[in-house]
């Protein structure tokens, strides 16, 4: 994935499927975007806060940095991140300078780094390594990624990559969806049920831009297999700014957007 985000830094694109209700609309709704974050607070041993920490963000693949302070409780933050993997790096003046290394940002994710500093050198380094998969505590959205491996590999009907759709727990692919989408009618393309809702009920986005038409809510497009990274599909429990598909939708049960 981290070859594939490489070769592709400038040209990749991001899907994003999606579900949500009805009932927790909110008719002010901010622009959909690909972009994740990390956050986090970091403490001394004695778990006091650690304040104006040099918090140094790296893309490993891109060797972009960005560079932030905590605040008087500890904690610090990097958005609009672009996907990939990053190293994040805390030094403070009386502490072990502290690297965690290989920390992967997904579409539309939240990622918590919150570090524990000791008492030493700034010379002296901490590296945390080989640590279990992080776990997204900033939201409460449920959701699967699918990695830039598998949207490579994965053999295609068509190079349709809309239906890796069907990977993910709680999709349940409908009519002639899965089919090569070529000479298939376009309402076909999104015929997806997600998280319980009824099928062709979904809005897609490819980077952010939804990718869905007014007329029988159809995806207008199906990227080409080799243009798309990565792609999220969001089954239940979702922000407001994804309230604005399911407001057009004629139903009031819950609906799926990308």
């Amino acid at each position: 994935m981290k070859n594939s985000f490489q070769a592709h830094a400038t040209s990749a694109r991001r899907l994003l499927y999606l579900v949500v209700a009805c009932a927790f609309l909110n008719s002010s709704v901010s622009a959909q975007t690909f972009f994740g974050s990390i956050v986090g607070t970091v403490t001394d041993q004695s778990a006091a806060s650690v304040v104006a920490a040099r918090v140094t963000l790296t893309n490993t693949g891109t060797d972009e940095r960005r560079t932030d302070q905590t605040d008087n409780l500890g904690n610090y933050q990097f958005v609009n991140l672009v996907p990939g993997f990053y190293r994040v790096d805390i030094e403070a003046k009386g502490f072990k300078h502290l690297t965690r290394d290989q920390v992967q940002v997904e579409v539309q994710s939240a990622v918590r780094i919150d570090a524990s500093l000791q008492l030493g050198d700034v010379g002296q380094v901490v590296e945390i390594t080989g640590q279990a998969a992080l776990l997204q505590t900033e939201t409460s959205s449920l959701g699967h990624e699918v990695e830039g491996r598998v949207v490579e590999q994965m053999p295609l009907n068509g190079r349709n990559v809309l239906n890796l759709v069907a990977l993910v727990p709680g999709v349940v692919a409908q009519g002639s969806s899965l089919s090569n989408p070529t000479n298939t009618n376009i309402s076909a393309w999104g015929n997806y049920q997600i998280g319980g809702g009824f099928g062709n009920q979904s809005a897609a986005f490819l980077d952010g831009a939804p990718l869905n038409t007014a007329y029988n809510n159809a995806v207008m497009l199906v990227p080409t297999q080799d243009s798309v990274q990565e792609f999220r599909v969001q089954t239940n429990n979702l922000g407001p700014e994804f309230g604005g598909p399911a407001a057009l939708s004629k139903t009031s049960v819950p609906t799926a957007s990308t």
